[in-house]
């Protein structure tokens, strides 16, 4: 069940904490004029450029986000139009700004110092205008190269253990990690932001493919080095990071995999210079899984065991908006119009408003490590700021009963800001969300691999609320932070529990 010397995770954890993790440089200087290339670019491939149609799925993002695409006893195969919609939905270049003298492209989905370290690939059969093969997307011009030509779905099927829904789909995303595009500014603690990055393009992933009519998962469960071969990623500096199937065929991809010969293929240097985190390897070499056997039985196992507090009196049930109330703007206008606060207005938000996103973002989705199904790894922790209907205070989210519970009322603003490194950003904001996990548990269930799972699942439901925000003309931004202070104040009901990801909602301040 993964590898059960889990103290790589806690070195790495713990190592990699604000402010004096070990594993961070305090004289390490960041330079934002000599970032990386944002973008893998193959220059001996010719591109096969993507058109996006006029036409807006009809969706509406809310609908998107809580709804979850079960498979049908017909195929579910998404064409050449689908597959567009959902790469460039998830990691396509949706707005280009001039900022300080210079052109910076943003991307569909949230990145930490918008450094867009993730890469994209897709692994397919044929599918209705394009054919079977490995493919790489390059969102600079909306295109796809073609790495290996036929279907190789197979060697993932292996890699996955037999995962079902790896199996059955017609076609499988496949995310990477480039390790110093975004090392350049946060050193060690990069490897964090490798599933937080991640896991907010999987959050729009998820959403367009259910608005396309399409089942789509995530698997965390493979063998890298399979993984890793088939896209002939230079592991020392790009790795993959997770699974996204797409699509239901009713036979199992059968037949062996055409051999995995290595690719020579070149590519632009993302940067003139590079500083190597030995950190950062070494987690991902201690959570790698190294066989198919042992795929399946760390995904088979059973769900960890997690101390949970009681629960407090009097819980405080949501009120979200009805139906006929909700905002009906497609999810694809909502991912275009979407960016990052800058600054919040320190007005308050609406119960109504707050209840509605925990209540759409936080539904289940489907993964390899979330079964039996309705589990979570982890746990959502508020400081209210200003929300009308709801006094400010420290509160903690029971997603399985959908209610709150608040822990302690007051005004906490100065120690949301200061927790969140000193930024106004976490001080102003109407109300932040801490993802919690029990990280104890989940390593002794799913060993090392269990850190990738549990970032990842955080990041999956942060992505989505920042959908739904969005979705009703609300701001949110991530933010670091201090991760003992943070369990500190939530102390003594977050006892022993470790912080994934930080969130911040609410009204955005207009600009001057």
């Amino acid at each position: 069940m993964g590898d059960r010397n889990v103290e790589s995770a806690w070195n790495y954890h713990n190592g990699s904490k604000h402010p004096d993790g070990d594993l961070m440089n305090p004289r390490h200087r960041y330079d934002p004029m000599r970032n990386p290339l944002p973008f893998k670019i193959y220059p001996d491939i010719d591109p096969i450029h993507l058109t996006l149609g006029d036409k807006l799925l009809d969706m509406p993002a809310l609908t998107a986000l809580a709804a979850n695409i079960t498979v049908e006893a017909d195929a579910q195969v998404p064409n050449i139009d689908q597959i567009t919609r959902i790469l460039h939905f998830s990691a396509g270049i949706t707005k280009t700004l001039r900022i300080a003298g210079r052109e910076m492209s943003f991307r569909a989905a949230a990145c930490t110092g918008a450094l867009y370290h993730i890469e994209l690939y897709l692994v397919c059969g044929n599918l209705a205008g394009l054919d079977a093969g490995v493919y790489h997307f390059d969102p600079r011009e909306s295109s796809l190269g073609r790495l290996r030509k036929g279907d190789y779905r197979r060697a993932l099927v292996d890699s996955s253990g037999q995962e079902l829904s790896v199996a059955n789909a017609p076609a499988i995303l496949v995310f990477t990690d480039v390790f110093w595009r975004n090392a350049v500014k946060y050193q060690a603690r990069e490897y964090r932001h490798a599933f937080w990055d991640s896991g907010t393009i999987i959050a729009n992933t998820l959403a367009v493919a259910t608005a396309c009519g399409l089942p789509a998962s995530v698997v965390v469960g493979f063998v890298d080095e399979v993984v890793n071969n088939l896209l002939s990623l230079e592991t020392q500096t790009e790795v993959a990071t997770a699974l996204v199937p797409i699509g239901h065929v009713l036979a199992a991809v059968d037949g062996p995999s055409p051999e995995i010969d290595q690719l020579e293929l070149k590519t632009v240097p993302v940067s003139d210079y590079e500083i190597d985190f030995p950190s950062i390897r070494q987690m991902h070499k201690t959570s790698s899984l190294t066989n198919p056997e042992g795929v399946a039985a760390w995904r088979d196992g059973p769900a960890p065991t997690s101390r949970t507090a009681s629960p407090l009196d009097a819980p405080i049930h949501l009120e979200p908006l009805a139906d006929d109330e909700l905002p009906q703007e497609p999810i694809e206008r909502v991912i275009t119009r979407r960016g990052s606060a800058r600054q919040f207005s320190r007005e308050p938000i609406t119960f109504h408003d707050l209840s509605t996103i925990l209540h759409k973002a936080t539904n289940k989705f489907p993964a390899d490590f979330l079964k039996p199904k309705g589990i979570s790894l982890t746990e959502i922790y508020l400081i209210v700021n200003a929300v009308d209907g709801l006094k400010p205070g420290k509160y903690v989210y029971h997603g399985d009963s959908g209610r709150l519970e608040c822990i302690l009322q007051g005004d906490f603003r100065y120690e949301a800001g200061r927790m969140g490194l000193g930024q106004a950003l976490a001080a102003d904001a109407s109300v932040n969300m801490y993802f919690l996990t029990d990280l104890d548990s989940i390593l002794n269930r799913f060993g090392n691999r269990g850190y990738r799972a549990a970032q990842l699942e955080a990041s999956i439901t942060a992505g989505r609320i920042y959908i739904g925000a969005y979705a009703l003309r609300l701001g949110a931004t991530g933010l670091t932070f201090y991760d003992d202070a943070v369990i500190d104040f939530f102390s003594p009901h977050a006892e022993g529990k470790s912080v994934m990801f930080l969130l911040g909602v609410g009204r955005r301040a207009r600009r001057r």
